[in-house]
């Protein structure tokens, strides 16, 4: 063990990336590793990704942390979905859960049994089906009994890097305050063997973790590794972040609102709100943006709205030479769908899964990096589709309507409008649910569906999904409210005060 100790692992950059992974490294590889983590406190974080996805409870299981203590040191509240408004057109909403929709059969998903009762002329709603999009709406939750919810959580980021800090500095990560100047690599295998900072000190590694942010220096500014721009598939490239006092209580979902040059989030947490402006530069000026978001804020601004550039996309290897780029460091698909923070915990856990014994990483670095790809590019053409289908009128959503889409995702659209069809693959972060949601909820219509539910008379088919409906408002009937339980499980006297 005293050999293993020296491999060195050092992570550049601190937020909720550098601290995520030094976090999972120490607590499952700290015996066999030397991890430093250098970050400096003149250097500022983004610090907006505040909105996860349900991946993060598996995560945190793998940490050991205890829910309701995240909850309190973090701010969070809790997550069922996201509400997409104005979405298809001015006045139209529709929600992504995140559990399941209906009952779905072997040969035939749930939504090929509802179709059917529409074109018989019952059935309701979509989402009438889902007990996570009625719990939302109803502004309701709890964690287990008597209703078992799928969820994520809104939380401040700059509180969970220091919760994160907490957990790894006193399980052995060591913490070094300073300004990295210049990356040294070595002349012959071209990995990087050392960080020079701004103070003099040199940081030797084995292994390199780039947490820098869009600056990317290690993964970009070093190594020139090379960026796969998507702005021709996703043009927004600009956001303005603010937080807000509360007004309200805290619901248990995001909203995702749009308007005519993008979207705007509003991510509620115990003690704030966070807000958004996400826009395209090429349709609307950044003073206007600003102007737009502020209009749009509940409560008074904590302070001046934070300008946002960036270019959607993902270097053309996350894991190049020694070096491992996580975060904005590797790429990054807009903020639509909460992956960001995915992202990050997904990786760590593929770099745990093939940690190199030594120095020789090509194979593990290649098949990781193919992991990335895949997942990140299935990703995309889930954002994408939000804003393919649409009935805007404005000139952004006329061009997005018009433009080209990968291949990937014009089949799945196809598959979907022929017959209905959805499908996850080994490789999908979105589940056949989640695609089922956002195709009816963007308006594509499917031309037909499965021909079993045609066999069930409408009597047996009209009681059944009524007894669905039921079940749920049972079900509902006796969740507290999302308020309630948080002012119980996190011990705190009062979340809107």
């Amino acid at each position: 063990m005293a050999e293993q100790k020296q491999f060195r692992v050092v992570i550049a950059g601190g937020g909720t990336a550098g601290w995520v992974a030094a976090a999972a490294l120490v607590r499952h590889l700290g015996a066999s590793l030397d991890i430093t983590l250098v970050e400096s406190d003149a250097i500022g974080t983004v610090g907006v990704g505040e909105s996860t996805i349900p991946t993060a409870r598996s995560f945190h299981a793998l940490l050991g942390i205890r829910e309701p203590v995240f909850m309190r040191e973090t701010n969070a509240s809790f997550k069922l979905g996201i509400s997409f408004e104005n979405w298809l057109r001015e006045g139209v909403r529709y929600f992504h859960p995140f559990g399941t929709v209906g009952r779905s059969l072997p040969l035939a998903d749930f939504q090929h049994f509802w179709l059917e009762a529409k074109t018989r002329g019952f059935g309701g709603e979509y989402g009438d089906y889902s007990l996570e999009t009625q719990a939302a709406l109803a502004n309701r939750f709890a964690t287990a009994d008597p209703a078992p919810l799928g969820y994520a959580y809104h939380l401040d980021a700059t509180a969970y890097a220091v919760f994160l800090r907490g957990l790894a500095e006193p399980a052995g990560v060591r913490r070094v305050e300073g300004q990295i100047t210049a990356v040294e690599r070595d002349g012959e295998s071209g990995n990087i063997a050392a960080l020079l900072l701004e103070n003099g000190e040199r940081l030797a590694g084995d292994l390199f973790i780039d947490c820098t942010g869009f600056r990317a220096l290690l993964i970009e500014g070093a190594l020139e590794t090379g960026y796969d721009d998507w702005r021709h598939w996703l043009p927004t490239d600009r956001a303005f972040a603010v937080q807000s006092e509360t007004t309200e209580p805290p619901v248990p979902y995001t909203r995702a609102i749009a308007h005519g040059a993008g979207w705007r989030w509003r991510i509620p947490l115990q003690h704030r709100m966070g807000n958004g402006f996400v826009f395209a530069s090429d349709y609307l000026d950044d003073d206007a943006a600003r102007e737009q978001l502020l209009a749009a804020v509940p409560g008074r601004a904590l302070f001046d709205p934070r300008l946002i550039r960036f270019t959607t996309g993902m270097r053309k290897k996350s894991w190049n030479h020694n070096c491992v780029a996580l975060g904005l460091a590797s790429g990054f698909i807009e903020p639509l769908e909460s992956t960001s923070i995915h992202l990050v915990m997904i990786a760590v856990t593929r770099l745990l899964q093939n940690f190199p014994r030594r120095h020789d990483m090509a194979a593990a670095a290649q098949r990781f990096n193919a992991q990335a790809r895949a997942e990140a590019e299935h990703i995309r053409d889930f954002i994408i589709l939000h804003y393919k289908r649409n009935d805007r009128p404005e000139p952004f959503w006329r061009d997005h309507a018009a433009r080209a889409v990968p291949d990937s995702l014009a089949a799945r659209i196809a598959l979907f409008e022929e017959g209905a069809n959805a499908y996850q693959s080994g490789d999908d972060l979105f589940r056949v649910d989640s695609w089922n949601a956002v195709m009816l909820g963007q308006g594509v219509v499917p031309r037909a569906h499965h021909p079993m539910p045609g066999e069930i008379p409408s009597a047996d088919l009209e009681r059944a999904l009524g007894d669905l409906r039921a079940g749920i408002a049972a079900q509902l009937a006796k969740l507290p409210t999302h308020e309630a339980f948080l002012q119980r499980y996190c011990g705190r006297e009062s979340i809107a005060a």
